[in-house]
């Protein structure tokens, strides 16, 4: 005889009444990922056989964009040889080696072995990053549109600051747009190549900020005041097209090193978000407290792929051949998105899009609030993404979902799980559905 333990659960009113009252209000105010729930929509229609060009989830796949080969085959050897015990709560030294000599090989900037904090993918890093440097009630500033980091403000009882940025900036902060905000900040995130837009920050730019937080650090010190910290996102750094160069705040600014954390992965320039290999590369001062905080969650990336990651960041040659393949893969369905947008805009469609800069991600623009579908009037970004998503087999997030203000109908669109042909199909079934438009 078994126990129907779910008798014993209150149902309907009852459930949500004893669920307020058993939850920490932290938790109870966090919702899921709004991606997830397009996504899941999706699939439900695929299921159903309806064709559907997919560009909604930050993610590869496997199909499409396998891990590096050599990756995949040192894991097994690791596995082999019994590798299945704890590893150091900081990460292995073979694989925070491997980081120094990378950054120092490619990025130019010198870091000692101690600086370097390795996660299981690079969510630990920054949830690390908010719960070391921001006490409750600290504003942290970000930009909108931004990745998730408003879920991160409430884990931690911050107050946001969203910085609103529109097209004319790439979507990314100026030092003017920030100006005169920073009291009582203690975090700047930062994100370039950015997620959800794909574009990048200049070094103009991003060495404008830098100044800012420079200044605003020495005039802290001198009133004895703590500094503020910019958390630098770096996850898609090597994945850029079309001439674009990835910068960052120590390699234009040295100083900012005192206040920089990087955060990092393997999860997009090697199409590895399952492996869960992250790492922060951080002041080195602020390391023990950093270590005890990611020992204390768990939160390692599993020994056999630090082992196999470590190998891999350690074989320029290996990476190159790689990347002649992967970027070239994810740069030719970004640059026939856009290049199709672009095309429907030439012919009068209202359609636009910014030109590729990095990660897997094309900004694109349907300006169709105001046209009749089915007899109503397009409004929302709901509207858009479902007229798309309904007309055309298009699944796209709308950029609102990321933060920012009056963007309807501008879009995110990821391509690390479509074919070209799932995007030469989509592209031909929006050029229809657009022209149906009343």
């Amino acid at each position: 005889m078994s126990i129907d333990c779910r008798a014993q659960f209150p149902q309907g009113e009852a459930a949500d009444a004893w669920r307020l009252s058993a939850l920490n209000p932290m938790a109870a105010g966090l919702k899921g990922s709004s991606i997830l729930a397009i996504a899941a929509s999706i699939k439900g229609m695929q299921a159903e056989g309806h064709p559907v060009c997919n560009l909604t989830i930050g993610d590869f796949d496997p199909g499409q964009f396998p891990i590096p080969a050599s990756l995949q085959a040192d894991i097994g050897v690791a596995l082999a040889e019994g590798h299945t015990n704890y590893p150091p709560a900081v990460g292995t030294p073979e694989l925070r080696k491997a980081v120094v000599a990378l950054y120092e090989r490619e990025l130019g900037l010198s870091y000692g072995i101690d600086s370097v904090i390795v996660g299981s993918g690079a969510r630990p890093p920054i949830y690390s990053t908010f719960a070391l440097v921001v006490k409750p009630g600290d504003r942290v500033l970000y930009c909108a549109p931004s990745w998730n980091n408003h879920f991160y403000l409430h884990i931690n009882h911050a107050e946001p600051v969203a910085v609103h940025c529109g097209p004319e900036t790439n979507f990314l902060p100026t030092a003017a747009m920030l100006e005169g905000r920073l009291d009582g900040v203690s975090l700047i995130c930062l994100n370039s190549p950015l997620n959800p837009t794909g574009t990048m920050f200049s070094d103009e730019q991003l060495g404008g900020i830098c100044d800012l937080v420079l200044a605003t650090n020495r005039r802290r010190e001198t009133a004895g005041e703590r500094p503020v910290f910019v958390m630098y996102d770096q996850v898609y750094w090597m994945l850029t097209f079309g001439g674009a160069r990835h910068v960052t705040p120590v390699g234009l600014r040295p100083e900012m090193a005192k206040y920089t954390f990087f955060v990092d992965a393997i999860s997009k320039s090697f199409a590895a978000t399952g492996l869960r290999v992250g790492w922060a590369v951080i002041p080195e001062p602020l390391e023990l407290p950093f270590k005890a905080l990611i020992g204390h969650i768990g939160a390692w990336a599993p020994r056999p792929e630090q082992i196999a990651t470590a190998k891999l960041l350690d074989d320029p040659a290996t990476i190159a051949t790689y990347h002649a393949t992967m970027k070239q893969g994810i740069e030719d369905r970004l640059n026939a998105l856009h290049h199709g947008l672009q095309g429907m805009k030439a012919a009068g469609l209202p359609t636009d899009s910014i030109a590729p800069q990095g990660a897997i991600y094309l900004t694109g623009r349907f300006d169709i609030a105001g046209e009749r579908w089915n007899g109503t009037v397009i409004q929302t970004d709901e509207d858009v993404r479902r007229f798309l998503l309904d007309e055309a087999g298009f699944g796209i997030v709308p950029l609102a979902v990321f933060g920012p203000e009056d963007v309807v109908g501008w879009v995110r669109l990821s391509v690390g799980a479509v074919s070209m042909e799932d995007i030469h199909q989509g592209l031909a079934r929006i050029e229809r559905a657009l022209r149906r438009l009343e």
